[in-house]
């Protein structure tokens, strides 16, 4: 097979090239290469931006740079059996200091993906987030010794979307949703939306504004303090890149052209403290932390019930947190000239 990877050189991109040339297949990874949002994190800008290029390169992925957020209709197109659509701004932080960007990126972008994808007849996956439900959670939250919790304790995708505080993000993956929507319903694409839960993993540069399990990993193994907003409190079903990865190719071999959660479930539900203390004991250094106020739309809880993933296509998460925080916190630790 050979597949198309938007953002390939970014955390989950990276991934899901690795996932799949593994497995024998050909790679294409088209890639800006924007430095837009690591230059936010304070790590070596030009080693952390080549980092993952080298790796894909490393690994016998074709690369060509280009933009999304124009026409998609060149020789890297050629032949492609699957598109996945990795390429995006995910921070809600971001979203609401550059709204235009927020939108040419996660909605035009994807605009010009699925629609080369329809009129070339390549299934293609897109990356949402869990952030379209909103955070109207919070109201129901009980607030235990070190985590939220919450009645139900899972959510499938039936629960309602885009209530309580809208940022610009809530708004450009919503929109980018309903077009993959609209090019099933109206032309046939044979298409899917992931909404995915608190990814991480080696190849994620994790900053204050995204990435928060890999910030903290790198912030206790480097000596910076880390910065919870709120309580640290919050809760998530933190995802390892390669379960991630995986429901991509078992997407493409019988899934259906529907919208899905991809998260850790309940037995990978962690609180931002719970995670820090994990952090600790993988990388045996016990970080400085400090509270900041909360974050305007933030969502304090929330963990997927994939179970239509597993009925459609048999897709469950693999890795478990403890497992998949040691090869982070490895990777950093094999890395540490990346971080500044």
């Amino acid at each position: 097979m050979r597949v198309l990877i938007t953002g390939g050189c970014g955390f989950l991109g990276s991934h899901v090239a690795e996932h799949f040339r593994r497995q024998g297949d050909e790679v294409v990874v088209v890639d800006n290469l924007t430095r837009h949002e690591l230059a936010l994190t304070g790590y070596n800008l030009v080693a952390s931006r080549n980092h993952n290029l080298a790796f894909i390169k490393n690994i016998g992925c074709e690369f060509f740079k280009d933009d999304v957020t124009k026409p998609i209709d060149k020789s890297y197109v050629k032949d492609v059996d699957y598109i996945v659509h990795c390429a995006a701004q995910p921070a809600m932080t971001l979203a609401r200091q550059h709204p235009l960007f927020d939108l040419k990126t996660n909605i035009i972008g994807t605009f010009n993906v699925i629609d080369i994808a329809q009129r070339r007849d390549i299934p293609v996956a897109n990356c949402s987030s869990i952030h379209v439900y909103g955070n109207d959670i919070n109201k129901n939250l009980v607030e235990q010794e070190t985590r939220f919790t919450n009645t139900p304790e899972d959510f499938d995708e039936d629960y309602p979307i885009l209530n309580g505080d809208m940022t610009p993000l809530h708004a450009s993956k919503r929109a980018a949703e309903l077009y993959v929507q609209t090019y099933v319903e109206t032309y046939g694409l044979r298409a899917t939306t992931f909404r995915l839960t608190g990814m991480y993993g080696p190849r994620q540069f994790g900053g204050m504004d995204h990435g928060w399990v890999a910030n903290f990993a790198i912030r206790t193994i480097t000596g910076k303090p880390i910065a919870l907003f709120g309580t640290g409190k919050q809760v998530r079903d933190i995802l390892y890149a390669s379960d991630a990865a995986r429901a991509f190719d078992l997407w493409y071999a019988k899934g259906k052209s529907e919208t899905y959660n991809i998260g850790g479930g309940l037995d990978n539900a962690i609180s931002l403290q719970e995670c820090i203390k994990l952090i600790e004991t993988a990388a045996d250094i016990e970080p400085e932390i400090f509270l900041e106020n909360p974050r305007f739309g933030d969502l304090y809880y929330f963990v997927c019930d994939s179970s239509k993933a597993t009925r459609d296509f048999g897709w469950t998460p693999a890795v478990s947190n403890y497992e998949g925080i040691i090869h982070l916190t490895d990777w950093i630790k094999a890395n540490r000239e990346l971080f500044g």
